[in-house]
């Protein structure tokens, strides 16, 4: 399975995606891009194939269990929290504002702490997990009129750490292009913050 051609089915914009390109870049694995709305492989089943290269998850079973604890919240509260900021006016987006910062505060608290990453002095599954949603704090901002830097400090140098690893910095460009096809204020102003993050990395 180790020497088999690799193919990705991924949509470039999409925050769970980037989770996908993180991980094989981690493991230096080459592959063919397909892009489609919906995917097929798991950051779990990349990191059992190719085990050899940049371990993803710890190898504490407690540690393992923290770890995909953390990344089921990811994926069950952010991404709901999120999409209402720029779906919704008035007290609903105000309800979920406070709901998407609470529970990055609490990723912040509980789970990175002092830590570089989540997983300590490593960049793991975890770090992966979230990556993506990162791309998208200046898309947050931008809608919910509130900064991700002032509310969860340690999170967003979190980011800026994570991106200045080669397996991350792809993504900026690729979120650059997406957000170009829209004219709206908002996704100017989205779109002007993630050329200005990408110069300054």
């Amino acid at each position: 399975m180790e020497n088999d051609e690799v193919i990705l089915l991924d949509y470039r914009a999409s925050m769970y995606g980037m989770r996908f390109r993180v991980a094989l870049a981690e493991k230096e694995i080459e592959y063919e891009f397909k892009e489609e709305e919906f995917f097929i492989t798991k950051i779990e089943y990349i990191d059992e194939v190719w085990k050899d290269k940049a371990p993803l998850l710890p190898s504490d079973p407690y540690e393992r269990a923290q770890a995909k604890f953390w990344a089921d919240y990811i994926d069950k509260k952010l991404y709901d929290f999120g999409r209402k900021i720029w779906d919704a006016k008035g007290e609903e987006q105000e309800i979920a504002k406070k709901n998407l910062i609470d529970s990055h505060r609490l990723l912040e608290e509980a789970a990175l702490g002092d830590e570089p990453y989540f997983g300590g002095e490593i960049f793991g599954f975890v770090d992966i997990a979230l990556i993506g949603f990162y791309s998208w704090f200046y898309t947050y901002e931008a809608f919910g009129n509130f900064s991700m830097e002032a509310e969860c400090p340690k999170l967003v140098a979190w980011g800026k750490r994570c991106m200045q690893r080669e397996s991350s910095l792809s993504l900026y460009p690729t979120l650059i292009r997406y957000m170009s096809q829209y004219s709206s204020t908002e996704s100017i102003l989205v779109l002007n913050r993630h050329i200005h993050v990408l110069h300054s990395l």
